[in-house]
C-alpha cells in the first residue's frame, strides 16, 4: 500500500484562495502569522479565514521569534489546530509556548549547505525531548531573513531514518514535487510561492496541479 502524502498550503491570505485549496484536497492550511512577511495576515484576518475551512483540515499558524504572549493571544483570536516556529526559537521556547497556547507544534529546520544527515536527525531529538507537543520538523531552505523564501535545499541531506515523518518544504512546485517525493518520500510536502501568481495571491490553477502532481507520485 502507498503511503498517501499530506499536502498543506501556506501563506494564505484570501477567501478565494482558502476555498480553492479545501475543494482542490488540501489536508492543511498555513496562516503567516509574521509582520515581516508578504503574506502575513492578523490573526483577525485569520480568524475569518479559517472559519470558512471544514472538519478534518488542519490549520496551522506560522511564527518566528513571537513571544508566548504573542502566540497565546493570536490563538485565542485564530484558532488553529498546529503551531509552526520557523524563527531562532529554542526547544524550551518552542514547548513554551506551545503548552500556553494549548496547541502541538512543527519546527522549521532551516537547512545549510555545511548540515550533515546526523545533524538532522540530532535537531529533531532535542526538540522531541522538548516534550509531547512537538509533532516534527519541517525542513526548509536556509537564506538570509525568515518565513521561506521559494529556495530548494540538498533533499539527499534526509536520511531514510528521517524521511518518512517530515515535512519537506523549500522551492517546491507543480515542476518539481513528484521529483522530490519519489526522492525522499516524506510524510506531507509544504508549498506556498510554489502556487502563486504574485506574493500572497494564489493561482487556483496552479493549486489543483501541483495536487495532481502529488497524487501521481504516490501512485508512481
Amino acid at each position: 500500500m502507498h503511503h498517501r502524502t499530506l499536502i498543506k498550503i501556506c501563506g494564505l491570505t484570501r477567501a478565494e484562495d482558502v476555498r480553492a485549496a479545501v475543494e482542490a484536497g488540501a489536508d492543511a492550511l498555513g496562516f503567516v502569522f509574521y509582520a515581516g512577511s508578504s503574506r502575513y495576515v492578523t490573526p483577525e484576518q485569520a480568524a475569518e479565514l479559517i472559519a470558512l475551512v471544514p472538519p478534518f483540515i488542519s490549520t496551522v499558524g506560522l511564527f518566528v521569534n513571537a513571544s508566548v504572549e504573542d502566540v497565546v493571544r493570536a490563538v485565542a483570536e485564530a484558532p488553529v489546530s498546529l503551531l509552526q516556529f520557523h524563527g531562532d526559537e529554542t526547544p524550551g521556547q518552542c514547548a513554551a509556548a506551545a503548552r500556553a497556547a494549548a496547541r502541538p507544534f512543527i519546527r522549521a529546520a532551516r537547512v545549510k549547505p555545511v548540515m550533515s544527515a546526523a545533524d538532522l536527525l540530532q535537531y529533531e531529538r532535542s526538540y522531541r525531548a522538548s516534550g509531547r507537543l512537538f509533532s516534527g520538523l519541517l525542513l526548509d531552505a536556509f537564506v538570509e531573513g525568515y518565513g521561506g523564501a521559494g529556495k530548494v535545499f540538498d533533499w539527499s541531506l534526509i536520511s531514510e531514518e528521517l524521511a518518512h515523518r517530515v515535512v519537506l518544504s523549500g522551492g517546491l512546485s507543480v515542476q518539481n514535487v513528484a521529483g522530490a517525493i519519489a526522492s525522499v518520500r516524506p510524510f506531507a510536502v509544504d508549498v506556498s510561492s510554489g502556487v502563486e501568481h504574485a506574493k500572497g495571491v494564489k493561482d487556483a490553477g496552479k493549486i489543483r496541479a501541483f495536487i495532481s502532481e502529488v497524487r501521481k507520485a504516490d501512485a508512481a
